[in-house]
């Protein structure tokens, strides 16, 4: 098995470089990266880790894995409607294997060019198990800026895409189905998901609150809500589910609520703005889809189907590490 020593591993799978405006002044290479942010912008900053067994299984592919850790980093700099610049990449590896590196930046340097993000910097360490951490930069106007603070009483709720599909695609990768294309499609929903770039993008200055789903719908709404000092009412029959997911009986509403991956964009936008946001549903080729509205904080977050409120299907907290 071929090994290769840092700085090898570095400039053969690392060192390539975004050209255009988000290329570094300075890059890879150097004790720091130097990056000019553009005039009148704020600088966003993000950070994730990803460890084997914990947010991937551990037989998943190099190329998924690459693709992921910068996919999830990309979502949050989408929720805060930001236009992502640059990242870093520190990565621990058991061992530097040709086999598994060459195809694992191939697939992060790919989703990196798609979006004109530069790979800035970062460090390779040895380590007992597999473990990736990306920091991201992006930039925004300050004052169009999304945050989870700014929903308001009387706004509308709602969902890009669909939700569910990456707790369907773990169980089916658990349960070792995998067969059947609609199986395929959840499981790529799990392993490889799209960041709402383009969307959050637009939805700056437009929404009134963000946040990308990535531990539960449940749980990452309760986080707007608290932090916007309100509460919201979901309409359970309005929660968009994907072809795919109908298609699989063992979906249950648990799962659709708390089962996270699923890096959609959770919004809120004023009511008078519905015309606006169907137009960028059909601009984007995306489903915006309203789930709700933003009720008084006494109300809390609550849940209704068919004209009745549903208090026991919904765990308190979606996914935590601790």
């Amino acid at each position: 098995m071929t090994q290769l020593n840092e700085f090898a591993l570095i400039e053969r799978y690392f060192a390539p470089q975004i050209e255009g405006e988000n290329r570094p002044l300075l890059g890879i290479g150097d004790d720091g990266a130097l990056v000019a942010v553009p005039s009148a912008e704020a600088l966003v900053v993000t950070t994730d880790t990803l460890i084997a067994g914990v947010h991937f299984p551990e037989d998943a592919t190099a190329a998924t894995i690459g693709h992921k850790a910068l996919a999830v980093n990309l979502s949050d700099l989408a929720a805060m409607g930001a236009r992502p610049r640059w990242f870093t990449l520190s990565l621990t590896l058991p061992r530097a294997d040709e086999h598994f590196l060459a195809p694992f930046a191939e697939a992060m340097l790919r989703l990196a060019q798609r979006y004109q993000v530069a790979l800035i910097g970062g460090d390779t360490v040895r380590g007992d198990r597999l473990a990736v951490t990306i920091q991201a930069l992006g930039t925004v106007v300050a004052e169009r800026a999304l945050r989870r603070s700014g929903a308001k009483v009387g706004d509308t709720l709602y969902l890009t895409g669909t939700i569910g599909d990456a707790a369907a695609g773990l169980t089916l990768w658990q349960q070792q189905q995998r067969s059947e294309p609609w199986q395929q499609q959840l499981i790529e929903r799990l392993t490889c998901p799209t960041p709402r770039v383009e969307a959050g993008l637009a939805l700056a200055g437009l929404a009134s609150a963000a946040i990308d789903i990535s531990d539960g719908l449940a749980a990452d709404l309760g986080h707007l809500c608290r932090l916007s000092g309100v509460g919201a009412k979901v309409d359970i029959g309005q929660l968009p589910r994907s072809v795919a997911l109908q298609q699989w009986s063992g979906a249950s509403l648990t799962d659709w609520f708390n089962g996270g991956d699923d890096y959609e964009l959770c919004f809120s936008a004023a009511a008078e703005l519905t015309p606006n946001i169907a137009q960028l549903a059909d601009r984007l080729g995306l489903a915006l889809t309203a789930i709700g509205e933003i009720v008084a904080p006494a109300q809390g977050v609550s849940w209704w189907q068919g004209g009745s409120r549903v208090a026991t299907i919904v765990a308190a907290g979606g996914y935590r590490h601790f």
